[in-house]
């Protein structure tokens, strides 16, 4: 018998993101999606207490992890990936594009230890690839836009969609980053909302839209094709593309923009340590002529 995936979210407050744990009842095996490390980026300090919740959830369900999943690579959290995999043993898997984001960055900023061909993680997921979490199957879908190493997770009747959608009185995220297409968002969105109506999508972030008191993560095809306020059924490509760029050019960086991407594309590992024993990161500077 074929039992569906247990599904607990983790809500960061700090960085509005949400992390996942998805486990097959059956055999008790997992995969930890979009996890997140704490730092504080006015200090540098950093600290595991998210991760830790989410191994105290595995310790708890005496679950075995054995894939931690990233939809892409984040510019609004460091992955907690390299200490998750260190206490479970699990796989670290992004999209194969995520060459293409290293590839962007590394020369931004002189990041010289960084591969170039995505070696930092143990896998690269193709489009329509699948992976095995116990007696479950999730299949892998291309949805670039917001970088164009995103992929979304389906696994059953749910669907784990990154930074491409967000609740429906949000809307949709944001593609103005390098690498990043409105156009190509929009078409990755309608794959999205190809699925059958009742298939449950799980954002990755949630930043209470006006008028909303709680946060929220859960949502459905039909319900973002009804109601998003980006994207709803009706708005054409082109609509959407002004739409988007409008919004884009209002928006600040995202305050760890720059410590996120230096990791992140690491597979969340740090620069390593100089000769005085200390991790740095660097902070590209555009000075005046």
């Amino acid at each position: 018998m074929q039992f569906g995936a247990q599904i607990q979210a983790f809500f960061d407050e700090a960085t509005n993101t949400v992390t996942y744990l998805v486990s097959d009842p059956v055999t008790r095996q997992a995969a930890v999606i979009d996890p997140v490390l704490d730092y504080d980026h006015r200090s540098g300090k950093v600290s595991t207490t998210s991760a830790d919740q989410v191994l105290a959830a595995v310790a708890e369900q005496a679950l075995e992890v054995v894939w931690v999943l990233e939809t892409h690579a984040h510019a609004d959290h460091l992955s907690a990936a390299p200490y998750l995999k260190a206490r479970t043993g699990a796989r670290v898997a992004i999209g194969e594009h995520i060459r293409d984001v290293q590839a962007i960055f590394r020369p931004v900023f002189n990041l010289d230890d960084v591969s170039g061909d995505g070696g930092e993680f143990d896998r690269l997921l193709r489009d329509g690839e699948t992976l095995s979490i116990g007696d479950l199957t999730m299949d892998v879908l291309h949805t670039p836009g917001h970088t164009p190493a995103c992929v979304s997770y389906r696994v059953g009747d749910a669907v784990f969609v990154g930074d491409t959608l967000f609740m429906p009185d949000y809307g949709t995220a944001r593609a103005d980053f390098p690498g990043g297409s409105a156009r190509t968002l929009y078409q990755s969105i309608q794959k999205l909302l190809a699925l059958p109506p009742e298939t449950r999508l799980f954002m990755c972030h949630d930043y209470k839209a006006p008028g909303r008191d709680c946060y929220a993560w859960e949502s459905t095809v039909a319900e973002e094709r009804a109601r998003n306020v980006h994207v709803h059924d009706g708005v054409s490509m082109d609509e959407f593309v002004a739409m988007r760029q409008r919004r884009d050019a209002t928006l600040a960086a995202p305050t760890l923009l720059l410590p996120s991407i230096q990791v992140n594309i690491r597979a969340g590992r740090w620069p390593a340590a100089e000769s005085n024993g200390v991790r740095y990161l660097k902070i590209p500077m555009r000075l005046p002529a």
